[in-house]
């Protein structure tokens, strides 16, 4: 099978998760500034959540142009991944709305770990099943995979002991994805 079907798929899965963590979002019935500002931990919660949603979908997307094929690994483990990623809306609507209690950071951090790691999984195994796949660009996307596990799972256990680094290490892996990086978007080409 080619890889169409499984892009087609998965973007239809991304955007309905982003569409439910916006619809999370509630309207407040009172007019006032003081209204709105009472939903700030539900929109640092969403906006968190989107700038991830949109990095693995940007991430995702560059993983399957490296396909030729698909096969029944990859089909299972984009399937993992998508699976981790339609908790995200919980998580984020859980975390908004109990203000970032030390529970719902770390079932959080959780999420965004397991997601991480279905990721890995996933592009291990299109690594294998593709061997064009240059060695130091392999190296170099496995070395931020394996710091990001290593921070999510540092901000499972900061959750417990004091909510901003978690938050604040839960924000790191975003901004190391966020930057372009050159050697995967030369290699994409």
């Amino acid at each position: 099978m080619g890889t169409n079907r499984l892009e087609a798929f998965s973007d239809g899965v991304i955007a309905i998760i982003i569409t439910i963590m916006v619809l999370e979002m509630k309207v407040p019935h009172d007019a006032s500034v003081d209204a709105l500002l009472k939903l700030w931990p539900v929109f640092v919660s969403y906006a968190l959540s989107f700038l991830i949603v949109a990095i693995y979908w940007v991430n995702h997307h560059h993983l399957l142009h490296m396909l030729k094929r698909v096969n029944a690994k990859v089909l299972w483990l984009n399937n993992l991944l998508l699976f981790c990623m339609s908790l995200m809306p919980f998580v984020t609507g859980y975390m908004g709305e109990n203000h970032f209690t030390p529970l719902s950071v770390s079932i959080y951090s959780g999420v965004a770990f397991a997601a991480a790691l279905s990721f890995l999984f996933l592009r291990r195994a299109i690594e294998h099943s593709h061997g064009n796949i240059a060695q130091d660009l392999r190296e170099h996307t496995h070395r931020k995979n394996m710091i990001s596990l290593s921070i999510y799972l540092a901000a499972i256990i900061a959750a417990w002991f004091w909510v901003p680094l978690a938050l604040a290490l839960l924000v790191l892996p975003a901004i190391m994805y966020f930057l372009p990086d050159k050697r995967a978007e030369q290699f994409i080409e």
